[in-house]
């Protein structure tokens, strides 16, 4: 929940806001092929985030390791703007300070560190990295009920679409007795992550927010490290904990999601807000699902049956039916959609 987190309504608007024109006909020209390019990056690597954090957990501290993470790539992303731009770079004032923080902890520490939580332990406890994947894909849909119960009146298609992944979600998680069958507390878990993902996106959109997208995004990464590795001890993930244990793969699982999922997706999702309409942009909320699962069956011999097909193409129908139908509106000025920061 980048995720992003990624942001909401795919997954909503956790302080990304387009750059000037961004969405509209007043958008940068950009050559086709960096565009395809930029969207490559964003569809694969976030969705490979999921495989990555199911091996990162073999042999690391979940939470620990989820620190760890954001802490680096906040880090990096800090030493970055300061170079580029100077003394004044990360200024903000006190609101826009707790208001990153609060989002960061809710998109960062309770939605992605819940995910962390749900994907780590032994088989049949764990919940699979595609079948985690295809349950944050609800996060748009539950931004349109948050909007719904505050007062707005989404298009009759968009609450369809709501309808329609809700019964996907169901579909997935439905016990069928097999071995096979998804571990519904860790669904549960996973479905708690994409709600705290949902509400740090709703109300990003509503709070004061640092203006730059890039400087809102390091104090979300080190407000939500810092709040992992606080749980991380409260849970005593680190008592006895010997870095000797940890596998090579999981040191490079742990690298590719500081640097790919938090790093490159990112600048290459904020770069398409400023070249690319929204509606195209906010594609990955139904496309990393796809990945998600498709890596997983490859890299971790995740099982793919006819229930999780089924469930899960009814899950990106319907929010495919509600970026398409929320296109209009967005276009016309809204607000962008928030990488989940996964």
């Amino acid at each position: 929940m980048s995720p992003p987190p990624p942001s909401a309504p795919p997954p909503a608007a956790a302080g990304i806001r387009p750059g000037p024109g961004a969405g509209t006909g007043r958008a940068a020209a950009a050559a086709p092929a960096l565009l395809w390019t930029a969207l490559l990056l964003v569809y694969v690597l976030w969705g490979s985030t999921y495989l990555g954090i199911r091996i990162v957990v073999e042999s690391m501290p979940p939470l620990g390791s989820a620190a760890a993470r954001f802490a680096a790539a906040g880090l990096v992303l800090a030493i970055v703007l300061r170079v580029r731009r100077g003394p004044g770079a990360l200024r903000v004032d006190r609101r826009q300070l707790g208001s990153a923080a609060l989002v960061g902890v809710l998109l960062l520490a309770c939605g992605n560190g819940l995910v962390v939580l749900a994907e780590s332990g032994p088989v049949g406890v764990a919940v699979p990295s595609g079948i985690a994947a295809l349950l944050v894909a609800t996060v748009p849909l539950l931004v349109v009920l948050l909007r719904t119960v505050t007062g707005d009146r989404p298009r009759s298609w968009t609450l369809a679409g709501v309808t329609l992944g809700f019964v996907g979600l169901v579909l997935l998680v439905l016990p069928t007795g097999g071995a096979d069958t998804v571990p519904l507390t860790g669904a549960l878990t996973v479905v708690a992550a994409a709600t705290c993902w949902s509400i740090g996106s709703f109300l990003s959109g509503r709070i004061r927010m640092p203006a730059d997208p890039f400087v809102a995004t390091v104090y979300e990464m080190l407000a939500g490290a810092t709040a992992l590795a606080v749980l991380a001890v409260g849970r005593g993930e680190l008592r006895g904990f010997d870095l000797g244990t940890v596998t090579t793969r999981s040191w490079l699982a742990l690298a590719y999601l500081m640097v790919a999922g938090s790093l490159v997706a990112f600048t290459a999702y904020v770069w398409l807000l400023h070249h690319a309409p929204i509606s195209l942009a906010s594609t990955y909320a139904y496309v990393n699902p796809v990945v998600a699962v498709a890596l997983g069956a490859l890299f971790a011999a995740e099982p793919v049956t006819t229930g999780v097909l089924f469930g899960g193409a009814v899950i990106v129908a319907g929010v495919a039916l509600v970026v398409s139908t929320e296109r209009p509106r967005r276009a016309a000025g809204g607000t962008a959609p928030e990488p989940s920061r996964r």
